[in-house]
């Protein structure tokens, strides 16, 4: 198993980027299916290696998994399109993917590559997934910072706004129409004939803040028709229930291992 610390230039986001990448090449060969693994607020490319597990699963599972560092960006392109910051989303959904496929042997194929995240990383895998459904196949979604769109306003601009995060996704209620809401998303798959919904794995501890709205996404993605899985569990919004629950999302993903 190789663990590869890269930096490349990003186009889309103007400037050089870090990205992690664990490639189980001793056990299996490619192309292999992929991971894309998203940290939370206040984290970086190297939390999944610090707090969970996710490296050995992945050196025994045949599984790479590609874990960027997006900031505090909720995963969205920024509202400023002539500023310097870049396109998150898009960084994501579209340069990422392209630039691990051309350097490491990794599956090409919707049904092999898959987004998830924990937190604010969550909610970057649910609006990520919809936004760039034809490169996504499946999404995980644990203890998603999916509140934004799904509380009241009050609650919302007080408990649910912990570094000032709302303002990334504008005034909500003029916003909420638009593709930062991934409600906005799901009816755009409902209604294009050409669009298929990725398959979802949404999780959530029973004493999380963030209940709720994961109760309600998860919902709303049922009754649009995608295939989603539900689980909840003891727990509160911590690296506990991550570690435990992306092991879930593993044996979820039920991809073959190649040898």
């Amino acid at each position: 198993m190789a663990l590869i610390q890269m930096e490349f230039k990003s186009e889309t986001l103007k400037r050089t980027v870090p990205v992690n990448v664990i490639l189980p090449f001793e056990k299996f060969k490619g192309p292999f299916p992929t991971l894309y693994l998203l940290h939370g607020l206040t984290d970086n490319c190297n939390g999944w290696l610090s707090y969970s597990r996710i490296r050995l699963w992945a050196e025994d599972s045949g599984l790479a998994v590609v874990m960027p560092s997006r900031e505090n960006s909720f995963y969205m392109d920024i509202l400023v399109k002539d500023g310097c910051l870049g396109d998150f989303g898009e960084y994501i959904g579209r340069e990422l993917v392209e630039v691990t496929r051309e350097i490491f042997p990794l599956s090409h194929k919707r049904e092999d590559t898959f987004l998830a995240g924990l937190s604010m990383g969550g909610f970057g895998a649910c609006r990520n997934a919809l936004k760039y459904c034809d490169t996504f196949g499946k999404a995980a979604i644990l203890s998603g910072a999916l509140h934004i769109y799904e509380y009241p306003v009050d609650w919302v601009e007080t408990e649910g706004n912990i570094l000032g995060e709302v303002r990334n996704f504008g005034n909500p209620e003029e916003t909420r129409d638009t593709d930062r809401n991934p409600r906005t998303l799901i009816k755009a798959i409902q209604i294009d004939p050409a669009k298929q919904f990725p398959a979802f794995y949404v999780a959530c501890g029973l004493q999380d803040h963030l209940l709720e709205a994961n109760r309600s996404i998860a919902k709303a993605l049922a009754e649009a028709g995608a295939d989603v899985t539900y689980e909840e569990g003891e727990g509160i919004h911590d690296w506990y229930f991550w570690d435990e629950y992306i092991q879930h999302v593993l044996k979820w993903l039920d991809y073959s291992a190649r040898e």
